[in-house]
């Protein structure tokens, strides 16, 4: 399975998801990093990790996949 290298399109796929089960904390998130230039932090990457793998779409890439 292919893995997402930036975050930005990993957040939107989340967000367009046909059955995403989204709260407006969790929207909020991800329009957030799908619209920002800075990097994740340790924290947000493992909240986006997650949330991709609750809605079976690809992973982050690791730094050293990227």
């Amino acid at each position: 399975m292919a893995s997402y290298t930036d975050h930005k399109p990993a957040a939107l796929a989340v967000l367009n998801h046909p059955q995403a089960q989204l709260n407006y904390r969790i929207g909020q998130f991800l329009g957030g990093i799908a619209f920002s230039d800075r990097p994740l932090t340790d924290k947000q990457a493992g909240w986006l990790s997650k949330l991709l793998d609750q809605h079976g779409l690809p992973p982050l890439a690791s730094e050293d996949e990227a």
